[in-house]
């Protein structure tokens, strides 16, 4: 099995959230991007302005690496409008891959409606310029039957405004990540969690992301039935090492 073409190499924090310079971040986001490029993982994943670089990087290295970035990090509770921005933004720089952020406090509050239109809009622009999309619940802000009920809203949108042929390019994904949690409970993908995702959101693929923490974790989740995974320490889960990463 080559993992590597299931891990999202991920870097997502602001200068300020890494607590070094812009210059200094910079820095860490090239060589996320030239580690990615250098072990042949499947995508990369930034932040949305760091695409048009990554794309350059990736082109000049003459790699079929794929570049993905976030939409509405990491709350997902701006406007529609907002949303559509910042993917129309995405995709003029080059993005492959767009990962939206749910309104998931919107879904809690009692609110669906806002769920199934950013799904149904969001997923018809990504799909309209051949990107994949995946749409992160955040499951560590949910109980178990939010995330069930969320997982299914989602699915059951795709299904009723899109081809099958789509299905594979609509991703259901767990977390961004970056939310708090407490008492140190986990706040991205865990087995039970990702089952509860791989029943509710199939046919749609499962993104893992969060939590993943070394090669058997990450076997683990990819005979499970996750089509991807996102992680910060994608070279050390490569090569059988663990992580403390919390992403």
């Amino acid at each position: 099995m080559n993992v590597k073409q299931y891990l999202d190499s991920t870097y997502l924090k602001t200068a300020a959230q890494a607590g070094i310079s812009e210059e200094e971040n910079l820095v860490v986001v090239k060589n996320a991007i030239s580690e990615a490029i250098l072990e042949g993982f499947k995508l990369i994943m930034i932040r949305p302005e760091y695409v048009s670089l990554a794309k350059e990087m990736i082109l000049k290295a003459n790699s079929a690496l794929l570049v993905g970035t976030v939409i509405d990090f990491p709350e997902g509770k701006s406007s529609l409008e907002t949303k559509i921005k910042e993917a129309n933004e995405a995709i003029e720089n080059g993005a492959d891959d767009l990962d939206f952020v749910c309104n998931y406090e919107a879904f809690k509050n009692g609110d669906a409606s806002i769920i199934k239109q950013e799904v149904l809009i969001g997923t018809q622009i990504g799909l309209a310029n051949n990107k994949t999309v995946k749409w992160i619940i955040e499951v560590a802000a949910l109980n178990e039957k939010e995330i069930i009920q969320l997982c299914a809203l989602i699915k059951n949108v795709v299904i009723s405004n899109f081809k099958e042929e789509d299905y594979d390019s609509i991703f259901v994904k767990s977390s961004t990540g970056f939310f708090n949690t407490t008492n140190d409970a986990p706040n991205g993908a865990t087995i039970p969690t990702i089952i509860m995702m791989l029943e509710n959101a199939s046919p749609l693929p499962v993104k893992a992301a969060g939590g993943v923490r070394s090669y058997k974790d990450a076997i683990e989740m990819i005979r499970l039935g996750v089509k991807r995974i996102g992680t910060s320490a994608a070279k050390a889960i490569a090569n059988g090492e663990n992580t403390t990463n919390q992403y």
